[in-house]
């Protein structure tokens, strides 16, 4: 998604906004700045941001239905199976831990 960004000039400060596409709907956040430029780039920065991030929570989502379907899967093995199973859990959990710390990451890069 490519939004269309709108700025404005209201009474000396520069507000920017981003409609989707499709519908016209505003998305996001209004950015204020002093000038035109400014208030564009930082919501051009909050949308790098906010793309990033829906990427990063997709991904964290993922390596959970695949823990989780490790876990169920482990539940109904046979015991000669076991050792396999459990080294999926396992395998399957580092990813969730490894997306969690990387969704923490981005979420501590939110621009102002």
């Amino acid at each position: 998604m490519t939004p269309r960004i709108i700025c404005h000039d209201a009474n000396g400060r520069w507000i920017a906004r981003a409609f989707r596409d499709g519908t016209g709907d505003p998305f996001g956040i209004e950015c204020v700045a002093t000038t035109r430029d400014e208030a564009i780039a930082r919501l051009t920065r909050w949308l790098d941001w906010q793309r990033e991030h829906m990427s990063a929570l997709d991904a964290l989502q993922q390596a959970e239905r695949v823990y989780h379907r490790a876990v169920a899967d482990g539940a109904f093995t046979v015991s000669a199976d076991q050792a396999e199973a459990d080294e999926r859990r396992v395998v399957s959990l580092d990813a969730v831990d490894r997306a969690r710390r990387h969704l923490d990451q981005v979420r501590a890069g939110k621009p102002e």
